[in-house]
């Protein structure tokens, strides 16, 4: 069975709102037999990113850059994932309160780094979310859960 890590930082409302969407676009029983596993930018570990076989990644943008929960979780499993999770997708959301420009920008160099292969258009959202958004989200979670789950 495939497994899909989802990590978030979702201290907002409206992050929850995407948090859901994502897990339920990833759980939809259509995709087939794929494990969805969602953790913490804070608590999830290298060993969790090692186990999975996709991700989708999620949080704030704060002042415009990647929040620190977010980027601690990258920084934690960058070294011990680097040669190992090279070449699994992903696909990611952002919410800012007016920019998530600097966020998109510093997560395409983490995961570019990691040499993970992006299977959708990052989801980013500005202010509050709405119905577009929520689906967008919804889709995101799909993808990556379909694109792994046909491996």
């Amino acid at each position: 069975m495939a497994r899909l890590l989802i990590v978030h930082h979702t201290p907002s409302p409206n992050l929850h709102t995407m948090l859901e969407a994502v897990r339920a676009g990833a759980g939809d029983p259509q995709i087939g037999d794929v494990e969805v596993v969602v953790r913490a930018a804070l608590s999830a570990t290298a060993a969790d990113a090692l186990a999975a076989d996709g991700y989708v990644v999620g949080g704030p943008a704060n002042l415009g850059m990647l929040a620190g929960a977010v980027k601690h979780f990258f920084d934690t499993i960058y070294y011990p994932c680097l040669e190992e999770t090279r070449g699994r997708p992903f696909g990611a959301y952002l919410h800012g309160g007016d920019d998530t420009t600097g966020a998109a920008r510093d997560l395409q160099k983490i995961t570019g780094g990691l040499g993970w292969e992006k299977v959708a258009e990052v989801v980013e959202v500005s202010g509050p979310v709405d119905g577009a958004a929520t689906d967008a989200c919804t889709d995101l979670g799909g993808v990556v859960a379909a694109t792994i789950g046909s491996f």
